[in-house]
Formats: C-alpha cells, sequence, structure tokens
C-alpha cells in the first residue's frame, strides 16, 4: 500500500455525481492500409488476452487514505469495445465522448476505463482512455500512455496501457530498508525545515506586490465573474480540433515572444469574441488559471503540479495589448518560481491558493472565484507514434469542469501540430464548440499582424502596464 499525497486526496475530495474529478485521453488511429478486415477484432482480443496481465498503478484501488491491489482485478470492468453508428462521423465520436466524460469512475475498482471505438469514417478507430486525476496528473499520464506506442510501424504485439509498468511500480518490487524510510522522511522533514524561510519570504514579496497594486501581478479571487463561473450539470460537451503549430511559432517569432505567451493570447482572443457575441463580456480581464509541472525526475504517477494565474486582458481591444499583458503576468509568476525549489513551489502554492481550493471545496462563496478557467498545455511526442501499426493521428486531451469554472480547455503538442481539446458544462457554456473557429480566426489576425511591418516585436516595448 502507498499513501495518497494531499494533491491525490484534494482531487477525491473534490469529485461528486456533477463534478466527475477525472481526465482523459482520446487518441485517433488510421488502419494500416494492407490490414485485414478483422484489425480491430484482432487488436481487442490481444487486450483481452490472458496474458495481458495489469501493472501498478492501474491494478491500484482506494482503501481508506491509500491506494492498495485490486485482489479481485476484472479487466471487463475497465475495457470496453463499441462501434459507432453509420456514418461515424467526428460528430458522432465527439458525441459519444462527451457522453462517457459525464460519468463518474466507479471506486470500489481501480479508477480507469478505456474504450476502443471502431466504424469511423476514413478507415479509422479510436481509443478514449480516462483515468482519475488523484491517480495521475496530465504530465505522468502521458508518459504512461506513451510507452504503449512504438515509433516503427512494423513493431508488432499489443501492450495495452494498463500492462506498461510505470516506474513507481518498478521502484516497488524493491522495496527500501525501514531505515532508509525513516532517513528519507527525516530528509523530508528537513528539507521543509530549510523551505521555510524562502517560502517565507516570497510570500511576503507577494503580499507587497498585492498591496502596492503590482500591474504584472495576479492575486487570487481578482477574477470576474462571467457565465463560465456558475455551478455546473453531470452532462458534458467535448469538442476538438487540430492547429500547426508553425503558425503559431511564426507568430511567436515575429513578436519576440514565448509560443506558450502566444497559446494563451490567441485562447484570450476567441474567449473575448465568444462573450461578446453571448452578450455577457466582463468588464474586468479574465484570469485563467495555468497549471505548470514541477517534476523533476521521471516519475509517471501521482500529482506534483502547481498553477500560474494569467491575466488574459480581455477587457482590451487590442490583440497585442492583450498578449503583452499575458505575457507579463506569466513572466511575474515565472521568476517568483526561479526563485525556488520545486518542493518550495508546491509549499508556497500550498499557502497562495489553499483559500481559493477551500472556496472550491466548500462552496462557501459562489460569486467569487480565483481564476475563470483552466488553460492547459502539455508537452506531447513529436515524432509519430503507432500502435500494431496503426498510425496515431492525433490526441485530443479531456480534461475537468468544476463548480464555478464550466470551461476547460487543454491542449497538447504532437507530431507539428497543437491538439485542442475543450471540455465544458453542457447547460452553462451554449454553442461551446463555437471556440474552435474563434481559435482559428484569431490565429489569422495573429498573422494579418506580423505581416504589417509596423508591428512591433513586444520585447522591444518597454516593460510597463498597457492600459
Amino acid at each position: 500500500m502507498r499513501p495518497l499525497h494531499p494533491i491525490d486526496l484534494l482531487f477525491l475530495s473534490l469529485e461528486k455525481r456533477q463534478q466527475p474529478m477525472h481526465v482523459a485521453g482520446l487518441f485517433l488511429f488510421q488502419i494500416p492500409e494492407d490490414a485485414p478486415s478483422t484489425f480491430i477484432q484482432d487488436l481487442v482480443a490481444d487486450i483481452r488476452h490472458e496474458k495481458s496481465i495489469p501493472v501498478p498503478p492501474f491494478t491500484n484501488k482506494l482503501n481508506g487514505l491509500f491506494w492498495d491491489d485490486d485482489a479481485e482485478f476484472d479487466l471487463e470492468h475497465h475495457f470496453r469495445h463499441i462501434a459507432l453508428p453509420h456514418p461515424g462521423r467526428i460528430r458522432e465520436l465527439l458525441a459519444y465522448i462527451s457522453q462517457e466524460h459525464s460519468s463518474l469512475i466507479d471506486r470500489a475498482k481501480p479508477l480507469w476505463t478505456c474504450h476502443i471505438i471502431e466504424g469511423i469514417e476514413g478507415n479509422r478507430f479510436a481509443m478514449y482512455f480516462k483515468i482519475h486525476h488523484a491517480m495521475t496528473d496530465g504530465v505522468a499520464g502521458m508518459r504512461l500512455l506513451e510507452k504503449s506506442f512504438a515509433h516503427d510501424p512494423a513493431t508488432k504485439g499489443i501492450i495495452a496501457p494498463w500492462c506498461v509498468e510505470s516506474r513507481r511500480a518498478k521502484r516497488l518490487k524493491n522495496p527500501e530498508a525501514p531505515s532508509s524510510k525513516i532517513k528519507k522522511f527525516a530528509n523530508i522533514l528537513q528539507g521543509q525545515c530549510k523551505a521555510t524561510p524562502k517560502v517565507m519570504a516570497e510570500l511576503l514579496s507577494a503580499f507587497k506586490d498585492k498591496k502596492n497594486n503590482h500591474p504584472d501581478y495576479v492575486s487570487s479571487f481578482q477574477a470576474p465573474t462571467t457565465i463560465f463561473n456558475q455551478r455546473v450539470s453531470a452532462s458534458r460537451r467535448f469538442a476538438a480540433q487540430s492547429f500547426e503549430l508553425d503558425r503559431l511559432r511564426e507568430i511567436a517569432k515575429a513578436l519576440n515572444v514565448t509560443l506558450n505567451d502566444v497559446i494563451l493570447a490567441i485562447c484570450s482572443g476567441a474567449l473575448r469574441e465568444y462573450l461578446v457575441s453571448q452578450d455577457a463580456l466582463p468588464v474586468k480581464p479574465m484570469i485563467a488559471m495555468v497549471p505548470v509541472s514541477v517534476r523533476n525526475d521521471d516519475s509517471d504517477t501521482s500529482n506534483r503540479i502547481t498553477m500560474i494565474l494569467a491575466n488574459l486582458a480581455t477587457h482590451q481591444t487590442d490583440p497585442l495589448a492583450r498578449l503583452n499583458t499575458i505575457r507579463r503576468s506569466v513572466m511575474n509568476a515565472k521568476q517568483r518560481f526561479k526563485r525556488m525549489s520545486s518542493d518550495q513551489i508546491l509549499s508556497y502554492s500550498a499557502c497562495v491558493y489553499s483559500p481559493a481550493g477551500l472556496n472550491i471545496v466548500s462552496g462557501l462563496l459562489p460569486k467569487r472565484q480565483a481564476f475563470n478557467l483552466v488553460i492547459s498545455n502539455l508537452p506531447g511526442p513529436t515524432e509519430a507514434l503507432y500502435w500494431n501499426g496503426a498510425r496515431l493521428d492525433a490526441i485530443y486531451p479531456a480534461s475537468i469542469v468544476l463548480d464555478g469554472q464550466a470551461l476547460n480547455i487543454t491542449m497538447t503538442s504532437y507530431m507539428g501540430k497543437l491538439e485542442v481539446g475543450l471540455t465544458a458544462c453542457r447547460n452553462a457554456v451554449p454553442k461551446m464548440q463555437n471556440l474552435l473557429g474563434l481559435l482559428e480566426d484569431e490565429i489569422a489576425r495573429f498573422e494579418a499582424l506580423i505581416q504589417n511591418p509596423s508591428t512591433t516585436p513586444l520585447n522591444d516595448v518597454p516593460l510597463q502596464a498597457v492600459s
């Protein structure tokens, strides 16, 4: 048995019927041209083969405040094989994913499910894999699933994701001696004591920035109320699309900013236009919570994440002004984190953001929120991946929405593309899929701007607040 990490426990505590706390990935595959007509059936048969032995963490279930091995593990409880009704368009696929993403995972069993979905137009099939956020964060989950795939299309032999041993499981096969565990625990305590002065210094610095109204500092609870910040129902809507990363890189290069700055600015512009269309644009700028991994090892389970609060500047009409405000607010947080170790960052984040977390759990202040939505960008594979010869064409991440956080934008990179997954409460966010077209419009708007010779790179602009 291994104890729950405090962040894992938080994700479990947040879950309720209308608020599932799992993350997922929709993997879209191209069936090989020379594949037999039984390709999918053969793949499923291999997955279900009795020799496909599941390994931790996929065999771990909850036992109080610990993860324990499920002695009665049954693959049929976790694995589904379905076919879409004709004509099997992406529309039908996303409708199915929306339904499945709405349902809770059974806590009496290991907290994951996998669906193989055939009958998709264009000779394709999909895998939808969902796993509770208490088991893994996005970066760790991506590592686990990538191990199932090969870089060579000629590589055969199915390795289901739940049969690929995690690094944590390998370490558990060689458990530490009790004396080593005691020494490790003592080192953790010693490290926390050493971290306290630095954490306190950064907390004082943040307090001064807030008190002095530093234009680049984003504090908790300064986010305005929007249509995204209401109670959610149990129904989800999922939408997805791919964008060429080279287009975004060209914008970032021309404006001398980071790729992540551009991604946030494009999201900001799309959100602004969407809210204008709903006659719901707030006067104050929206705030995005941007998860940041502080994982400094090669582990692939549990959670090692903190967050940055980014000012999206949705109150500004000029896209370059929005980009500059976003860049500065993100830079302010990153510079603070650069002065701390990963453990110090987690301690600092626990102090700064715990009131916001308590508010989400308790719902005591439904009209106050630390941020308006989550915008997450996960690093993904750069080269093409294959599963028993089938090429992985796209990876679309699906994430969590909460009471007060009815929209989530999660992205990952794959093979020169930015794969965007939008997850929303169906009732709270009408016509959410329109955001995909608005993202394309915003990319085109920036492309038009950088073709203008008078456009000034943002790092050449004096570092001052944009009004």
